[in-house]
């Protein structure tokens, strides 16, 4: 009996804390209530440019057909940004942006349904969200990446880089243009 007592514990303390947690969470999850203040600040808006319902180009053939579609809507409340990519070749990536109001960066954790992770931190630079941190590949394999969100005029402007040595040798990983679908 005393070896599941600590147990026991620990359970009664995690559904008490997953109580306290889930009222406000309950609460703010519909999806029309309003943005709490401090999520209206301007550091929440950065990324307004990049909500929407995107198709997705090769930006050396933008007149080719889209390769992805992705769809980029507000959480919580506006506290944070949705991606869900799905590619013509049957790669889906989901992603949540949020600000980090502490560090006063962005984070971007994406998964794929090929097995991949991400966790990206960052910041705006000249107009341009820049992040950058480690993928963990489905192979096990582990590449230091960093992207980059520009607006360019009614499209968004992704582009890629990536390391093999930890940050010493960067390589193109890909360059996408985004359009509003029609």
């Amino acid at each position: 009996m005393h070896s599941t007592y600590p147990f026991q514990r620990i359970r009664s303390a995690l559904a008490v804390i997953a109580l306290i947690c889930s009222v406000p969470a309950a609460a703010s999850a519909a999806a029309d209530t309003p943005a709490p203040a401090r999520c209206s600040a301007p550091d929440y808006r950065q990324l307004d440019f990049w909500i929407g319902d995107w198709d997705t180009f090769e930006t050396e053939g933008p007149s080719s057909p889209s390769i992805a579609r992705a769809q980029v809507t507000p959480i919580v409340g506006g506290c944070a940004l949705h991606e869900l990519y799905e590619q013509s070749d049957g790669l889906v990536g989901d992603s949540i942006l949020s600000f980090d109001p502490v560090r006063r960066q962005w984070q971007q954790t994406w998964l794929t349904n090929r097995g991949s992770i991400m966790v990206l931190w960052g910041e705006l630079h000249d107009g341009a969200l820049v992040l950058e941190g480690d993928a963990h590949l489905h192979d096990g394999t582990t590449v230091r990446q960093r992207i980059t969100w520009r607006a360019e005029g009614d499209a968004v402007r992704e582009s890629a880089v990536l390391s093999r040595d930890a940050g010493a040798h960067w390589a193109p990983a890909f360059d996408v243009i985004f359009r509003k679908r029609a």
